[in-house]
């Protein structure tokens, strides 16, 4: 059964999303403030956490740096929060995803599965396995980068992006099928997901993000990697 932690501190919100998240059948666990969470997250190892911004004890933004600090699992923001600079810090912290509240209990739960997708594996044929670059190098069975001799963290849907281009390596792949991939269809016009994500990977893997030579854009058109 898929795990999912709910990290908020107003109670209402929480029952709610309690209830709608378990008649879908998945496990539900709840925290009201950060400290709880991150003791959760490191004792039950959730699939998912929902994590709303404004806790009591400590900034969500905080929170999410923390567990980034030894865990991949897909974070879905839900936040007060509708400035861009804000969303962007949530999302450069490691977020996979931005909610604004008041929010649709339906496109919660369609981000939710959307983010299950992305943690379940995708088949690779043997002789893709290994994909060697100058200074980087990415292991797709074990999907671990590495660059200059140490680990790369990246988020899932970091990793998800770069499985789908490293895998049509010189091949464009649009906008729009990233976006479907990744985050559904639901999404397929959210051009700035993609902007923002790309240029976290750039920073993490590229030797001169502004001037990269792996991950290339086409402009109006979509990405590709050039191995």
């Amino acid at each position: 059964m898929t795990r999912v932690l709910v990290v908020e501190d107003d109670p209402q919100l929480v029952r709610a999303l309690v209830i709608n998240i378990q008649a879908r059948h998945y496990g539900v666990g709840a925290a009201p403030d950060g400290a709880t969470a991150l003791r959760l997250a490191a004792a039950r190892q959730p699939d998912v956490v929902v994590l709303d911004l404004g806790l009591p004890d400590m900034d969500g933004v905080d929170v999410i740096q923390a567990l980034r600090g030894w865990t991949r699992v897909p974070i879905l923001v839900l936040s007060a929060r509708r400035a861009s600079d804000e969303k962007v810090a949530a999302l450069d912290a490691g977020a996979d995803d931005y909610i604004t509240k008041p929010f649709s209990m339906d496109e919660l739960l369609a981000r939710l599965r959307a983010a299950v997708r992305r943690t379940e594996a995708v088949p690779i044929e043997p002789e893709m396995t290994l994909v060697t670059a100058d200074g980087f190098t990415i292991d797709l069975a074990a999907k671990k980068v590495r660059r200059a001799g140490r680990d790369v963290r990246l988020t899932p849907t970091e990793w998800h992006l770069l499985e789908i281009l490293v895998t049509n390596p010189g091949r464009l792949v649009t906008q729009k099928q990233l976006l479907q991939e990744v985050w559904g269809a639901s999404q397929s016009n959210k051009t700035n997901y993609l902007r923002v994500y790309m240029a976290q990977l750039r920073r993490k893997l590229e030797a001169d993000p502004s001037h990269p030579r792996y991950l290339i854009t086409e402009p109006g058109m979509g990405y590709r990697f050039e191995g």
